[in-house]
């Protein structure tokens, strides 16, 4: 598989930041009470992602270690502040749907993450698609959420009724226990593909199952001495 290539199957499957690396859950939880608003979250945060991403990777060996974070979250910042003056002039709708959480985009534990683990370490080209590709994985996680809670709660998608007049919205979906029963499910459905948590792949042999992992035993064996 080409670098590139490699890079946004990451973001998308391997280690989609929302399903299998839960990153970012407070605007996953608090914006996805539509499509519309997960799919703007999604997009405004992937554009941050790919620009931070290739300007942090261009400056890596300019930007000194010691202040690394700082600077990390000045071009991240400015970055934002740009993304959020288009989104008021030209989608005003979602900018007042969205609210306070695109000026917390800044703070985003998925951009300050790959600008950390990956941008600072690698060249732009394959930083910028290592950001597409955990942009597109938020994106397309962040969707999916909100086509299920809008649909099963107001029975409409994008704003649009596509649910029949006799439908009865269930309201829970649009309220925050929705949130998480709907991130449930999907991470359910991850899992059940075998799609496996970043953290089981941390320890060699690991297969996520505890309780055969010959590893964890001897731990524990060490444990009781």
């Amino acid at each position: 598989m080409k670098p590139c290539t490699e890079r946004i199957y990451n973001g998308v499957i391997k280690e989609n930041p929302t399903l299998v690396l839960m990153l970012g859950m407070c605007p996953t939880l608090a914006v996805t009470t539509s499509c519309t608003n997960g799919f703007g979250m999604g997009v405004s945060t992937l554009v941050v992602l790919v620009m931070s991403n290739l300007v942090i990777s261009a400056l890596r060996k300019v930007i000194p270690d010691d202040v690394r974070l700082p600077a990390y979250i000045v071009i991240v910042a400015s970055l934002v502040t740009v993304v959020e003056l288009l989104m008021e002039a030209y989608v005003p709708a979602i900018y007042d749907a969205l609210g306070i959480y695109i000026p917390l985009i800044v703070v985003n534990c998925i951009i300050l993450g790959r600008a950390e683990a990956y941008a600072s370490k690698n060249p732009p080209l394959l930083s910028a698609m290592d950001g597409l590709g955990m942009g597109l994985g938020f994106t397309i996680s962040l969707s999916v959420i909100g086509f299920i809670r809008e649909l099963l709660g107001a029975g409409t998608v994008f704003g649009m009724q596509v649910m029949p007049a006799a439908y009865k919205p269930i309201a829970i979906f649009i309220k925050a226990p929705g949130a998480f029963l709907v991130l449930a499910a999907l991470v359910i459905i991850m899992n059940a593909l075998k799609i496996k948590n970043r953290a089981n792949a941390m320890v060699q042999g690991c297969d996520g199952c505890c309780a055969t992992c010959a590893h964890a035993r001897e731990e524990g064996k060490e444990a009781q001495k």
